[in-house]
């Protein structure tokens, strides 16, 4: 069969590419516990601890994800000089990820998400960070690195993971942005509101529901697939980019983009899963959506691809990258 051909091609395909990340990283440390008690100190669960896991987390997750699939990935980010930087070094070395884009610095402190589970669920989450704009030296030396890469390495395309905690600004965006035109090489993003509209003439643009809404300041319900790809296509000419891919949880998505002159949307619908944690399924989407454009997938595989990946992690309890196997068999299982 022709189709699962092409797609067999595609996902080889993805092993000869290299993908950069620029974003937010962060340790991921989950206590897993039991519960069999109330506090006698307030009307509260006490988990007794069983197990502890560090994982990677934000952007680090995305690089994860480009890893698992097969292609090298390339993460640029600031941490902290701190335990947790000392960390997530060791967690990249552990996962074969190279450091070169990462800045250690004493004006930060490593970003820390803690979830705490009790009987498998979470119960709490606990944040360790700071979310202030890079210093004017650590943003110098951000570029400086970014640059170096771009101009020594081979780069297929270039994701920004944004997490507003203060890595990626509009001047940052606006210097990669340039960067990328100049050398022809593809920018894709995943959005949070503080630089919303900063992204630009970027290639591809990928918000949730919720994002697109507030980024466009849409006071009425997108109820319906229509209204969704009107404020998408709105939000496509706004930032003058290719394709806006907008996630809606477990109705699908929609990827919109303007077609020989003409504006055109195509609505992709989710399948039924047994969702466990949605956490990271937007880190999985964003991965998947760039290797496919980097590798020159339809916009239909593009989105159809990055659709079944991010329903697949949410089957998985907590940040984990997407399986290139499972992914694949799911593809062809579905044709």
């Amino acid at each position: 069969m022709q189709k699962e051909k092409n797609y067999r091609q595609l996902f080889d395909d993805f092993n000869h590419l290299s993908i950069m990340i620029i974003g937010d990283v962060m340790v991921d440390s989950y206590l897993w516990g039991k519960v069999e008690r109330i506090s006698p100190e307030a009307p509260i669960p006490i988990v007794a601890l069983r197990k502890r896991e560090n994982r990677m987390g934000g952007a680090a997750n995305v690089a994860m994800n480009i890893r698992s699939l097969g292609a090298r990935p390339i993460l640029c980010s600031v941490i902290g000089t701190d335990d947790k930087g000392d960390l997530f070094l060791d967690l990249l070395k552990k996962e074969k990820i190279e450091s070169t884009g990462i800045i250690r610095s004493k004006q930060r402190i490593t970003t820390t998400k803690f979830r705490i589970f009790g009987n498998a669920y979470q119960m709490l989450r606990v944040d360790e960070e700071v979310d202030h704009d890079l210093v004017e030296n650590d943003f110098i030396t951000l570029i400086r690195v970014i640059e170096q890469v771009l101009t020594k390495e081979k780069v297929d395309c270039i994701i920004f993971q944004d997490y507003d905690k203060g890595v990626i600004t509009p001047r940052l965006i606006r210097e990669v942005v340039a960067m990328a035109q100049t050398r022809k090489i593809p920018v894709t993003v995943d959005p949070k509101m503080r630089n919303f509209m900063a992204y630009q003439q970027v290639t591809l643009f990928k918000p949730n529901l919720k994002e697109l809404k507030d980024g466009m300041n849409v006071t009425t319900d997108l109820g319906n697939r229509q209204a969704v790809m009107d404020v998408a296509q709105q939000l496509r000419t706004t930032l003058n980019c290719e394709y806006v891919l907008t996630t809606m949880s477990e109705k699908g998505m929609v990827i919109s983009m303007k077609n020989k002159q003409e504006e055109k949307s195509i609505f992709v619908p989710a399948h039924m899963r047994s969702i466990s944690d949605v956490s990271g399924a937007g880190d999985t989407v964003i991965s998947v959506a760039s290797l496919c454009l980097a590798a020159r997938s339809s916009p239909y595989e593009l989105a159809y691809i990055s659709n079944l990946a991010g329903g697949l992690v949410c089957e998985e309890v907590g940040v984990v990258p997407i399986s290139k196997e499972k992914l694949l068999k799911e593809v062809l299982t579905l044709l």
